[in-house]
């Protein structure tokens, strides 16, 4: 059976707890630990993807990965520069040295990072899955952060990837679920 891993995308400090906040961020936070206690449980690897940039340097209280996060000290991170937590980063090669095949995916932002991701990891053929109530974002200037990740949880679940369907579940019913 493929091995599965959790990847926890940019859930740091400074994109939820900072102004503006991100829209549900406690609630978001409170059901990425749940979502890690599971896949724990189920014996998958948990990853964090930590992203960089000028207006978010290494180091800076901004940067860290969210200290409510459930991390254990032997938890992968990957850090990365852009969007897609694939493009010039270890990513691909630590998944395939590993066997995993299969992939768990919440954090945040849920228009950016982790849609990019999410796309990425199907057209590369990682069996995918959304954990539908542990990703966010923030409002947008023409649309709320509750409109969006309600809408992409909708678009990922009827994207078309051929022979590779992304599943989107609330984490109750992955809870449920045998995959």
């Amino acid at each position: 059976m493929p091995a599965t891993a959790l990847l926890v995308i940019d859930f740091q400090y400074g994109l939820i707890d900072m102004p503006p906040l991100a829209t549900r961020g406690p609630e978001t936070l409170s059901m990425l630990n749940r979502l890690i206690a599971h896949a724990r449980s189920q014996g998958h690897e948990v990853i964090f993807i930590q992203h960089y940039a000028d207006d978010l340097p290494r180091g800076s209280e901004a940067w860290q990965l969210h200290p409510g996060l459930a991390r254990l000290g032997s938890d992968v991170v990957i850090e990365k520069t852009a969007c897609d937590s694939f493009l010039d980063t270890s990513l691909r090669q630590y998944l395939d040295s590993r066997g995993i095949e299969n992939l768990w995916v919440g954090g945040y932002a849920s228009d950016f990072c982790v849609d990019t991701t999410v796309r990425r990891a199907a057209s590369m053929g990682y069996a995918v899955t959304v954990v539908a109530d542990a990703h966010t974002c923030k409002d947008r200037p023409y649309v709320s952060g509750e409109a969006l990740v309600a809408h992409l949880n909708w678009l990922w679940a009827n994207m078309d990837v051929p022979g590779n369907m992304i599943r989107v579940l609330p984490l109750d019913e992955l809870a449920a679920d045998a995959g």
